[in-house]
């Protein structure tokens, strides 16, 4: 049994053919999905669908290429609706320097209020970090430091002294589909010395196939695939990888086990 630990189920080529997705998907043992959210006009539909299928649940929050579009979107709003059961996760959110389709200031304050709604709320932050690892690290510390909050640093693809941080910190760390692509041998070492209870996979569908689906629509089944490359890059029996990643995202989503 799977879960996926990240997808937005909402999108382009996932979303005019949800039932079959999620058929395929409960097909190949996917047992649990989180539908993200990345911006406010897509929250009804993240969260319609999560109410409407038992293993389907929902993020509230703003992308960071999206934080100059969202100036008014705070802590109090995420905590507010961040009340729904189907609700168990805040983001996603953090800092993207790769594409800077927002003000860079103007995603470090988006990333401090979401952070703040997670501690309010102790529900986990699904932390984005592309090109910004020192200032990830830098934020994620000083926030730490006002006040315990729980999170996942999603499609990791960070150096290996990031996932430490990460880790001390006591985050969970979700592996995608980049780490089957020839060219990801960083990220393959780093992701075969991650401990199992940290351990979380992803598909980020419908981006980052993974390989022997690359070039395609990524899709909830394929995180069968990563899981099988992943539990061979470590040495680990599949079974063991599925039982403790599912574990996992309960243990941190809290809110789907009810």
């Amino acid at each position: 049994m799977f879960a996926d630990s990240h997808c937005h189920l909402n999108y382009k080529g996932l979303g005019e053919q949800q039932d079959v997705i999620l058929a395929r998907a409960r097909a190949r043992g996917v047992h649990a999905m989180l539908n993200i959210a990345t911006r406010e006009s897509e929250w009804d539909a993240v969260l319609a669908t999560a109410e409407r299928e038992p293993d389907v649940w929902a993020t509230v929050g703003i992308h960071p290429n999206e934080a100059d579009e969202h100036p008014d979107i705070g802590t109090a709003r995420l905590v507010e609706r961040a009340q729904h059961p189907r609700v168990v996760g805040i983001g996603e959110s953090g800092l993207d320097y790769f594409y800077e389709h927002s003000d860079r200031e103007r995603q470090r304050t988006s990333f401090r209020a979401h952070i703040a709604a997670a501690r309010e709320t102790q529900l986990p932050i699904v932390v984005h970090t592309r090109d910004a690892e020192e200032d990830t690290a830098a934020i994620l510390r000083e926030e730490m430091g006002k006040g315990a909050y729980p999170g996942v640093i999603h499609c990791f693809t960070a150096s290996g002294a990031f996932a430490d941080i990460a880790l001390d910190l006591g985050f969970y760390i979700s592996i995608s589909g980049i780490v089957t692509f020839k060219n990801a041998k960083d990220l393959q070492e780093t992701a075969a010395r991650l401990p199992l209870d940290r351990l979380l996979i992803e598909t980020d569908a419908p981006f980052l196939a993974p390989v022997p689906h690359r070039g395609k629509t990524g899709e909830p089944a394929f995180v069968a695939d990563t899981a099988a490359f992943l539990a061979k890059l470590r040495g680990e029996p599949l079974e063991t990888l599925a039982a403790a990643t599912a574990e996992n995202f309960h243990a941190l989503f809290t809110k789907t086990r009810a």
